[in-house]
């Protein structure tokens, strides 16, 4: 069986939405011929929450290497894990590459320092690497273009930085293809690298789990008397101009809405911080907040979230005027046997998936310059999506659509492209 190393700093018990890709990667890759090592900062330097269930969720006989890093308990000059671990990574990594025989090295990002871990142990042992765009590196934020602010120095960094990073990459991957393109495009050098976009991909036993650990949910408790949808995780930058056209739409309306609660968890500006309100001020600001919309900031646990998915009446899916949303949250929502009532850009993957699955209603619309469409048929939208739910079985989902979106079919893809690039 062919060796992979995967360095990625965070991991179970760590709570960040970035450990599932390493982790059901490693999961699946022994499937296709892969042994996988994970290579990890011990949990004991994290400074979110930690969430030991996650830890049942991994394979009994999965490698876990884990080294020290650099503190923040006395003085918070650096908080980036990757940048506080990087020199323990990098000399714990060239001492497995060297010893031992690995066939290549594999590093998902952010943290976005760990890229350069790839260029540094490729030119120590000539292992070949690949970089996986959880996010992209080089992006634009509010703010971006003031002189000399934080986001500014971010963005100069980071495109300083990715170039060095990427110089001798042998495979590029990604959540979405938007992730990485611009890379491509930004470094003529890499345009016959082997690429490819594969969403994190659900898995169906992280659900059948639940059952046995008898997780109860806390947030909110069923009401029989109310429509209950959830949505879980953070908000993406670009997709406050979306839910303001709905919070619109919804005053308008309001009594159609009298029975119905929007429940966001996990969608706050800091992860851990239970006041750190996302959702509140918009929802304050029409009218809406602790009677038709409800936000509950801190990240929870992943299970603990898959346990109020369960006892919802449905999942509201809500994208954001860029293309790039993937289908990762809806493959979630229909494995906790949850309809979908979706707002995404007519350009994502998820618009087809979802009708075509017959999973739920989706308002799709093109950007910016659609965003009274969404105001203008919300209600005719939201009124279809209750008589669909009316009727909706989890048996009806046509299953086969999502399949290339489960864990295992993710992981294949990936596997099949490390294949090509240890081959060439």
């Amino acid at each position: 069986m062919k060796k992979i190393l995967i360095i990625y700093p965070h991991f179970p018990p760590s709570n960040l939405a970035g450990v599932h890709r390493a982790r059901l990667f490693a999961q699946h890759l022994p499937s296709f011929g892969w042994e996988p090592t994970i290579l990890t900062v011990h949990e004991k330097y994290y400074e979110e929450k930690l969430d030991f269930n996650l830890k049942k969720l991994l394979p009994v006989d999965l490698r876990i290497e884990k080294v020290n890093a650099f503190s923040v308990k006395k003085f918070r000059l650096i908080g980036d894990i990757g940048l506080r671990g990087f020199f323990q990574l990098y000399k714990k990594a060239k001492q497995l590459l060297k010893n031992e025989n690995y066939d290549f090295l594999y590093i998902p990002i952010p943290s976005f320092y760990c890229a350069l871990l790839g260029r540094m142990l490729n030119a120590s042992t000539l292992i070949k690497y690949g970089i996986d765009y959880i996010d992209p590196w080089v992006h634009t934020f509010p703010g971006s273009n003031k002189l000399f602010s934080r986001h500014w120095f971010s963005t100069k960094l980071a495109q300083f930085l990715e170039p060095i990073a990427i110089k001798n990459v042998s495979l590029i991957t990604g959540v979405a293809e938007g992730y990485y393109q611009p890379v491509l495009e930004r470094n003529p050098h890499l345009k016959n690298i082997i690429t490819g976009a594969m969403p994190y991909g659900g898995e169906v036993k992280d659900h059948e789990i639940i059952q046995s650990l008898n997780i109860k949910p806390y947030l909110f408790q069923k009401k029989e008397n109310k429509l209950q949808l959830v949505y879980a995780g953070a908000m993406l930058p670009k997709a406050y101009k979306p839910l303001e056209k709905i919070f619109e739409a919804i005053v308008v309306n309001k009594s159609l809405f009298d029975n119905v609660e929007f429940y966001f968890i996990g969608t706050g500006k800091i992860a851990n911080d239970a006041e750190s309100y996302n959702i509140k001020p918009l929802a304050e600001k029409h009218g809406l907040w602790n009677d038709i919309v409800f936000e509950y900031p801190a990240r929870i646990p992943y299970l603990d979230v898959l346990v109020h998915l369960n006892i919802a009446d449905g999942v509201f899916i809500l994208g954001s005027t860029e293309p790039h949303y993937t289908p990762s949250k809806v493959y979630q929502a229909i494995l906790s046997g949850k309809s979908l009532f979706a707002i995404l850009h007519s350009q994502s993957s998820a618009v087809k998936v979802i009708r075509n699955a017959n999973a739920g209603v989706v308002i799709d619309f093109n950007g910016e310059k659609e965003l009274e469409k969404i105001k203008n048929i919300f209600v005719d939208n939201f009124i279809q999506y209750r008589q669909f739910l009316s009727i909706f079985k989890k048996e009806q989902v046509n299953a086969i659509l999502f399949l290339e979106f489960s864990a295992y079919e993710v992981t294949k893809k990936l596997a099949s492209l490390i294949d090509l690039n240890v081959a060439t």
